[in-house]
């Protein structure tokens, strides 16, 4: 399985590579957008802001968008699953579009939230295949999407309730870090892959 992480210069990949590696896994950075087309699954990492992040995929926003609306596995990480709505309050600059909505800063007196923080009405199979129930959150913008149907967990921080994940056949994104989420959050990333590996 090739898996391609998305490298919009932003961050510190090795946690996150280090998630994903198993048996019969190859994992690739890459900072050009077209390679979406060539590869088992698309990674977006969850460091970095909006507006930079956008502009990396400017050239190849198009390439990346029709091979996840054609199936390709996508697995979007707090601000990897902001760049999968439209676009954001954060900054300029277009998202892929694959889930309909915008991104809002939280509408609490205290940014960014940091920590751990409760998932609740997970219906997705994957959150009680990895038993989780709590996941490390490092945010202070979220997604609104304009059809609620696609979220499959929720979380609330200081009063705001906003999408903890949301999925559209085998795209899904989480507002979490699975990565820094302890045994649990690295068995939700491994039972992504495994579901699409069975597939």
């Amino acid at each position: 399985m090739r898996i391609t992480l998305f490298d919009y210069g932003a961050g510190n990949l090795h946690s996150l590579a280090k998630a994903l590696q198993g048996v019969r896994r190859e994992i690739v950075l890459e900072t050009d957008a077209r390679a979406a087309a060539n590869t088992d699954v698309l990674v977006l990492p969850g460091v970095g802001a909006f507006e930079p992040a956008a502009l990396a995929l400017e050239h190849g926003r198009d390439t990346m968008r029709a091979a996840v609306a054609a199936g390709l596995p996508c697995l979007g990480i707090c601000l990897g699953m902001q760049l999968m709505f439209d676009s954001s309050e954060e900054g300029s600059g277009a998202g892929l579009g694959v889930f309909k909505g915008r991104v809002t800063k939280l509408r609490t007196p205290r940014t960014p939230q940091i920590g751990w923080n409760t998932l609740d009405d997970a219906r997705d199979p994957l959150f009680g295949g990895a038993q989780l129930a709590t996941a490390y959150f490092a945010n202070s913008f979220v997604c609104r999407p304009l059809d609620e149907s696609i979220v499959t967990a929720w979380s609330t921080h200081e009063g705001d309730r906003f999408p903890a994940a949301v999925r559209a056949g085998s795209a899904i994104g989480v507002q979490f870090h699975p990565e820094k989420s302890s045994a649990p959050g690295l068995a939700f990333v491994h039972g992504f892959l495994n579901l699409i590996s069975h597939s």
